[in-house]
């Protein structure tokens, strides 16, 4: 009976890959969702991953820099598709971003508490994007993509009083960047799979510097700026 159902499968599994492939790679696909993407306006939502960084500007030279170490965060959103042009779309793409950074500020005393900073980011990230398609062929489509974006950290303590005198690291609740991305539609039977992989670079500085009744700060004084750059890998759902 286990032999039995495991052959079925097999088999199964076999004749769907071989469809897919069908769909997607072959030289006379069936072309699925033909006029999805002629409509005006149409809606997705996306799933993901990202890694954020810091770029650190000084005022004065430095021996060695801030150590920055990244962890793998997580994205969930929804997309509005505006059709502009047959080959250009205009993509608004709000979402959820969560994310995490360790700050090593080398030279700052002896103890975890003085050297290290823990930034737990929750964005509310707004993009607004053109879609550059290039000519479909049979079920797939590549695209450029890129555009400008603001983010509204929830956990910036931007309001709070206390600062890295008191292990508080603040950072503004308001950013902008731009974006620059690649992606590719896959037409599928049913729906169309997007996944894209974007750069994102921060043009505003993010830091609040620390209070000056405290004296000179070992951790703020000397950053001219520091600005958010990621890396967005995002699977879409149309």
């Amino acid at each position: 009976m286990k032999k039995t159902v495991i052959l079925i499968l097999l088999v199964l599994t076999t004749k769907g890959y071989s469809q897919f492939a069908k769909s997607m790679f072959s030289k006379d696909p069936i072309i699925n969702l033909e006029n999805w993407q002629k409509q005006r306006l149409y809606f997705g939502y996306y799933l993901g991953f990202n890694s954020f960084d810091f770029k650190f500007d000084y005022k004065n030279v430095v021996e060695q820099d801030i150590q920055v170490k990244k962890t793998t965060g997580f994205n969930v959103g929804v997309v509005a598709d505006l059709r502009l042009q047959e080959y250009i779309n205009l993509r608004f793409e709000p979402g959820l971003y969560y994310t995490k950074r360790d700050l090593y500020f080398p030279g700052v005393g002896e103890l975890e508490k003085d050297y290290l900073r823990e930034v737990n980011s929750t964005y509310i990230h707004f993009p607004l994007l053109l879609k550059f398609s290039a000519l479909r062929t049979g079920n797939i489509r590549p695209y450029l993509v890129g555009g400008m974006s603001t983010t509204l950290n929830l956990s910036s303590n931007s309001k709070s009083k206390d600062d890295n005198f008191q292990q508080k690291f603040r950072v503004k609740q308001w950013t902008a960047a731009y974006e620059l991305g690649f992606g590719v539609d896959f037409f599928t039977e049913y729906f169309i799979f997007s996944p894209s992989v974007r750069g994102m670079f921060g043009i505003s500085d993010e830091l609040i510097r620390d209070n000056a009744v405290n004296g000179a700060s070992p951790w703020t004084d000397n950053i001219d700026s520091m600005k958010s750059r990621a890396i967005l890998i995002n699977f879409t759902f149309h």
